[in-house]
């Protein structure tokens, strides 16, 4: 992914194109998020959203996020601070699997809690960015990303301050979450 993003800040802008300059490139937007001193550059993640729709939905992905969030809580990792997170299963079977392995409790403590079942933020309904992150976004014209399941990932599609939304399978979606980028 590392790869295929550097070439999208080269390309020309349209898809999978942003022409940014190479001296823009490694720009650094700090501010303070709640009390903390934060960064977000180009290919920071600001959504990570794990969205079933009836053609998404997977339980043993589902349940690979579940077991990636609770490694990840037995190493003292967390999700960034600055990351909306949110989890909507396709189905009550889905949480069930999720209640009944044990996991839904470790992807509760990333940031993974249930919000809905089906079609949420890839169609839009990720709702408000916190004030701060969107702030330093808009003001510094930084390329945010959304990592997602689900499967809409246009320009805008999801929120209308993320520019590169790319679509992954749960585990990753929890791992990008933890990194902070893509």
């Amino acid at each position: 992914m590392k790869r295929d993003w550097n070439s999208c800040l080269n390309n020309k802008v349209g898809f999978k194109g942003f022409t940014v300059s190479k001296a823009a490139q490694g720009k650094v937007a700090k501010f303070p998020f709640h009390g903390q001193p934060t960064e977000l550059r180009h290919g920071s993640v600001v959504i990570a959203a794990i969205t079933c729709c009836t053609n998404t939905s997977n339980p043993s992905v589902i349940l690979g996020a579940g077991l990636v969030a609770k490694k990840a809580c037995e190493l003292g990792l967390q999700v960034k601070p600055w990351i909306k997170t949110s989890l909507a299963p396709g189905s009550g079977v889905v949480t069930k699997f999720l209640l009944q392995s044990g996991l839904q409790e470790y992807l509760n403590k990333q940031g993974y809690n249930i919000v809905g079942y089906g079609c949420t933020t890839c169609i839009g309904n990720s709702g408000d960015l916190d004030e701060s992150v969107a702030t330093v976004i808009s003001e510094n014209d930084i390329i945010t990303s959304v990592v997602l399941y689900g499967n809409q990932n246009f320009e805008g599609r999801v929120h209308a301050l993320t520019r590169a939304n790319y679509l992954v399978y749960p585990p990753l979606v929890v791992a990008y979450a933890l990194a902070g980028t893509k």
